[in-house]
């Protein structure tokens, strides 16, 4: 049974939900800086993430699964919500060429099935990236947030679970290094924990952040994956999730484009 969207909207809209949105949306836009002209879809509860890109992007939609239930986003605005069944999306195929997934994973009752719909739907060489929690993270640890609630992920898990639905993974990086108490998540103390955290245990945040593509021509008669063709950017001088780059970089503008 998937957390309620109501719980995790309150979620966000206090301490810790503010502390987590806004550490893991600097991974997410230095990673994508602009989305003019693109079609996005966000899955799960996802719309805090979105809300960067919703007046560039030529279309934006926050997809809720109804085991979940569905909160209406933006905020005082016509509403750009969707709520429907949780693998079974009611968009044609080949229509998005940006997916954010958060809240989504971890307690979805088929992943597989879940992550060759999304496929179904990313455009040629579209882009998705998951926020998930993290296992070796203390927020998975902690029933008081929704990233305490279901299966967190390794960097392992989440290769297989992406490459088996032929995406193939090419950035990760963490976030949200902050401890999932409210004291510790104000804005000064959770960027000071996120700096010392990036330097000191980087392989310890409370997220996990995977960015993947879709490649049409990974997909071989019977529809098994093959090898990806590189290997993952972490550990790269520029890694491509990280918080330094930016959009003047030319290789941060082809890794956004």
């Amino acid at each position: 049974m998937r957390t309620d969207a109501l719980e995790i909207d309150r979620f966000y809209r206090s301490v810790r939900g503010r502390a987590a949105r806004d550490m893991a949306l600097r991974r997410l836009t230095a990673l994508w800086p602009q989305a003019r002209g693109l079609d996005m879809l966000g899955y799960g509860f996802a719309g805090a993430y979105l809300e960067p890109y919703r007046g560039e992007a030529r279309r934006t939609v926050a997809y809720m699964p109804a085991a979940q239930g569905a909160v209406g986003w933006p905020k005082g605005a016509a509403s750009l919500t969707a709520l429907g069944e949780e693998a079974r999306l009611p968009f044609k195929e080949a229509m998005f060429d940006r997916i954010v997934l958060a809240h989504a994973l971890e307690e979805a009752e088929d992943l597989r099935r879940l992550l060759r719909e999304l496929w179904r739907v990313a455009a040629p060489e579209g882009r998705i990236v998951v926020i998930a929690a993290h296992r070796a993270g203390l927020w998975a640890r902690s029933e008081a947030t929704p990233f305490g609630h279901g299966r967190p992920f390794s960097k392992r898990q989440l290769t297989d679970l992406l490459t088996g639905a032929l995406f193939e993974p090419v950035a990760w990086s963490r976030a949200l290094y902050a401890p999932p108490w409210r004291w510790a998540c104000g804005p000064k103390t959770a960027s000071a924990f996120e700096s010392a955290g990036e330097r000191v245990a980087p392989a310890f945040g409370g997220l996990i952040l995977a960015e993947a593509i879709k490649h049409v021509g990974a997909v071989r008669p019977g529809g098994d994956a093959v090898r990806v063709r590189r290997s993952a950017l972490e550990g790269a001088a520029r890694p491509a999730l990280s918080p330094h780059s930016r959009p003047s970089d030319p290789a941060a503008k082809d890794r956004a484009s």
